[in-house]
């Protein structure tokens, strides 16, 4: 989202409210100005702003943003409308308006409103991802792939381009390049769990016991409730044979997860593997 705030004001909620569409996944964790950007007393503060500027496409994007972040999404479309009925080439507030499109899950106006992003500036890395998550929801690998690949074309720095590919080369057993993918996803931001899981996944297809072991050890260390993470980890030492600390990581993926059924699997048939083991 960019901007040209009126005053020192809007400047500051907009650094608390900015990066809504740009943080349309979990995962890439939060800093506490982003928790507190939907707070009572900022949306106060712009409803002030908004009263003093009643023509500025900005501050009702800001607004949205704090709404979007609040819950309120019914109100949040409210603005993002607003701003774009005061300036039909805002692109960033169609993207926004999409991203509470489809968190509510109203794919086909997200989509209208990330098509109409995309005409407005078509290397905005936002609304390309955005798009592609959806086709990649709807299972239209094909296009989804095509919105991640324009999006990494104009150099996003945004590892959610890659690491969403990568999944879907990992679900189509293309392992070398969803490993590829990861790694770029990994190195801008080296703070996603589920990323070292996935490769994780892709290594222990290829049989690379350790490059799993790694990336699962990862994952398990910053999510310690990521029961896939420990089930996978599980799958690996069981490979092993390490039967015993296979149950543990089953075990744990259990206890976090307790109808999780490769967890549960994966114990019975660990217990008796070694039991039988230490016959």
């Amino acid at each position: 989202m960019h901007f040209k705030p009126k005053s020192k004001q809007l400047f500051s909620i907009a650094c608390l409210c900015l990066g809504l569409a740009a943080c349309q996944t979990a995962g890439l964790g939060s800093s506490d100005f982003e928790r507190n950007a939907g707070s009572s007393d900022n949306i106060a503060s712009l409803n002030q702003i908004i009263a003093q500027q009643p023509n500025d496409a900005n501050a009702y994007n800001i607004r949205g943003t704090a709404f979007g972040r609040s819950g309120n999404f019914s109100e949040a479309i409210r603005d993002y409308s607003q701003a774009i009925a005061l300036n039909p080439n805002f692109h960033q507030a169609y993207a926004n308006r999409a991203l509470i499109h489809k968190k509510t899950g109203n794919f086909a106006a997200a989509v209208a409103d990330y098509n109409r992003a995309i005409s407005l500036k078509p290397s905005y890395d936002v609304a390309l991802i955005g798009r592609g998550d959806i086709f990649r929801i709807q299972k239209d690998y094909a296009q989804a792939i095509g919105d991640y690949n324009q999006a990494i074309a104009a150099r996003t720095r945004d590892p959610r381009a890659y690491y969403h590919r990568g999944l879907i080369y990992q679900q189509q057993r293309n392992h070398n390049q969803a490993i590829e993918d990861f790694t770029f996803a990994l190195s801008l931001d080296a703070s996603n769990p589920n990323a070292f899981n996935s490769r994780g996944v892709s290594y222990l297809a290829q049989n690379d016991m350790r490059g799993a072991l790694g990336d699962f050890s990862n994952a398990v260390k910053m999510d310690r409730k990521n029961y896939r993470a420990w089930t996978n980890q599980g799958i690996a030492l069981e490979r092993l044979g390490n039967y015993q600390k296979a149950y543990d990581s089953y075990a744990q993926a259990k206890f976090i997860s307790p109808s999780y059924s490769p967890a549960v699997n994966g114990m019975n048939r660990t217990r008796k593997l070694k039991s039988q083991k230490s016959i």
